[in-house]
């Protein structure tokens, strides 16, 4: 698994600022594959897809 917002292995290193940011941002990478996601924000909210595993959406 992998850190949604800078990509990096979420087992290794301190991800606190990395969940602080995402209260207000919606995620930049895929946790499964670890690819970039196309984000699209709303003002209601957010969609993020990922080529291989769909979206998400907060």
């Amino acid at each position: 698994m992998f850190c949604d917002r800078c990509g990096l292995p979420s087992a290794e290193g301190d991800h606190a600022g990395c969940a602080a940011a995402r209260e207000l941002e919606p995620p930049r990478f895929c946790p499964d594959c670890r690819r970039r996601m196309k984000v699209q924000v709303y003002p209601t909210g957010w969609a993020a897809t990922c080529v291989e595993h769909g979206e998400r959406r907060g």
